[in-house]
């Protein structure tokens, strides 16, 4: 099953109703990432085997860049309440495997 890691600009509620409905999540703050750059967040969510959850396209450019990670979900704030975020990507991990998000990024 996919495992998350959220960046630093997700809201810390996401992840206990991600845990919630069991899933494994980190968070910046959790992995004491808070103010590491995009590199570092993209390498810790890739050595950890973990989806990173993001608003930020500066990830979309190191995707673009060919940058090896485990899968980032793409989020824009004005089209998805928390609540509809939450059923999201509750919903890209019962679908979605680990191996399908390998260097994929999912837009929600």
């Amino acid at each position: 099953m996919i495992r998350f890691h959220l960046d630093e600009h997700v809201p810390r509620a996401l992840a206990e109703g991600l845990r919630r409905r069991g899933l494994d999540v980190t968070t910046t703050s959790e992995a004491e990432l808070f103010a590491a750059d995009d590199e570092a967040q993209l390498e810790f969510a890739r050595s950890n085997r973990r989806v990173l959850v993001t608003f930020d396209a500066d990830f979309l450019r190191l995707n673009d860049q060919g940058v090896e990670h485990h899968g980032i979900v793409f989020c824009t704030r004005r089209r998805r309440s928390r609540g509809e975020l939450l059923r999201t990507l509750v919903l890209v991990a019962q679908q979605l495997s680990p191996e399908e998000m390998k260097n994929h990024v999912e837009y929600v």
